[in-house]
């Protein structure tokens, strides 16, 4: 009897961890973005980013904000699903069709250590933001 309280006391803890690693990463991924979007202005979103455009990049915040930085833009990115094999340590392995990274153009979460690719995700609109 003893055992099986032990083992579900030492259940509740790994759940209560899970929970509290969860919250601190979201928390982790509010402070990145508020760091890399203070003082700027959100422009009106675009359907493309020029390849060439991505100079600095891609910063994943989370599983629905991906980064890009050229000089003084930073363009933000929101999914357009959620994609939760994304990772901020992961390398993006982007399907390109000419010059641009589009609204739903398609790419792959690659773990950088097992380098196991995720499930395919989906760009969406690109805003510009500018310090003012």
């Amino acid at each position: 009897m003893r055992q099986v309280l032990m083992l579900g006391a030492l259940a509740l803890a790994g759940c209560t961890s899970s929970a509290e690693l969860q919250t601190s990463r979201e928390a982790e991924a509010q402070r990145d973005l508020g760091e890399a979007l203070k003082g700027r202005v959100a422009g009106k979103p675009q359907n493309c980013l020029s390849s060439s455009q991505s100079t600095n990049g891609p910063q994943i915040i989370d599983a629905h904000t991906i980064l890009y930085r050229d000089g003084r833009r930073v363009w933000r990115n929101d999914l357009a699903g959620n994609c939760p094999s994304l990772d901020p340590d992961d390398i993006l392995v982007v399907e390109l069709h000419g010059s641009q990274i589009c609204k739903n153009d398609m790419f792959r979460p690659v773990d950088r250590g097992s380098q196991i690719p995720g499930a395919y995700c989906r760009f969406g609109q690109f805003t510009p933001y500018v310090k003012e």
